[in-house]
């Protein structure tokens, strides 16, 4: 394409040749050109329109302004219901927690101590729909669902509490065999006695085993004795609180010392023959306030030693003759 460019008096003139690509270039440059005049034109005429109120530029804007508003709403409004749905949710998971803690409170004896955790009244009815649900409503709704979360929070705290304090109330009592597949030789009570052959009362249970076979505690405490005495021979005394406390006698040795915690299960001693026996075997007792007790009666008793302790007399067990003091001195091997 060739373009001839004259003066209005034809003295000068100029000839511009345009190419394929030159020709593209130039029609895509006039198009822009185009394109942003008439943005800019329409963008003015369309704001001084809405700013002084033209007729057909402010029906065009208020129905604009509608519509949009109308989208926000109503994706604002489907927002609400995804948020509602997900919040009714939350409070069946909540109700159903409550109902757990309420069975688990039974079973930890503080029902009535946690009224926190009350059951929830039964809600129902014919559905009639409402007013759209709003968003004050539904902040309202998540305030009374973290209060009734934190009350929860709170009664299940006291329960896991509780339960902890009776898990180691059991882990104090007794129940473990002091010498593990061991039998049971000489067992609490009268018996005639291997050296004097008169009658003399057994105050714990022999556990016939080979020598050097491990004794462990039977409940764990502090060790407040540790010591040799000529009737116990090599003998340890673990306090386990509440005036419970348990005596191993006539090891070979022993591992623990006067002062040290020891756990249910550990290892304390050896099985042996020190003191006043007549072969390898350990010694077990217990005693509730200073008073030997049957201690296959915590053996055997298992989950319900906390009563069994509970009902222990400085008596028990102990036939006419009355209380045994745990002093070592009165022991009959």
């Amino acid at each position: 394409m060739h373009l001839i460019i004259t003066d209005a008096w034809l003295a000068r003139s100029r000839a511009i040749h345009l190419s394929g690509a030159r020709l593209v270039l130039a029609g895509f440059a006039i198009a822009i050109g185009l394109v942003v005049v008439a943005a800019s034109l329409y963008h003015w005429v369309f704001l001084k329109g809405a700013r002084e109120g033209w007729p057909v530029i402010g029906t065009l804007v208020r129905l604009m302004v509608k519509d949009e508003f109308e989208q926000r709403d109503r994706f604002m409004r489907e927002n609400l219901d995804a948020m509602a749905r997900k919040l009714g949710e939350m409070q069946a998971k909540l109700l159903q927690l409550e109902s757990l803690g309420e069975r688990v409170s039974g079973l930890a004896g503080v029902g009535a101590a946690t009224p926190d955790l009350r059951k929830a009244p039964g809600r129902g009815g014919v559905l009639v729909e409402g007013r759209p649900l709003s968003v004050e409503t539904l902040q309202a709704t998540l305030a009374e669902l973290d209060r009734q979360s934190g009350e929860s929070e709170g009664a299940l705290m006291l329960l896991e509490a509780r339960l902890f304090e009776d898990r180691i109330r059991k882990m104090m009592v007794p129940t473990q065999q002091p010498v593990p597949t061991a039998l049971v030789g000489s067992p609490f009570g009268w018996r005639i006695d291997p050296f004097t052959g008169r009658s003399a009362l057994h105050t714990g249970l022999d556990f016939q085993a080979d020598p050097g076979a491990a004794i462990v505690a039977a409940a764990g405490g502090v060790v407040v004795t540790q010591e040799y005495h000529a009737a116990y021979g090599n003998m340890v005394e673990i306090d386990h609180g509440n005036d419970l406390i348990t005596r191993y006698a006539h090891a070979s040795q022993t591992f623990v010392k006067k002062g040290d915690v020891v756990k249910r299960g550990q290892k304390i001693a050896a099985v042996g023959t020190t003191g006043r026996s007549t072969g390898p075997h350990l010694h077990f007792e217990v005693l509730v306030q200073g008073v030997h007790q049957d201690p296959q009666s915590f053996l055997a008793a298992g989950q319900r030693l906390p009563d069994t302790l509970a009902r222990a007399t400085p008596h028990a067990g102990l036939g006419a003759q009355g209380a045994i003091r745990a002093s070592p001195a009165g022991a009959q091997r």
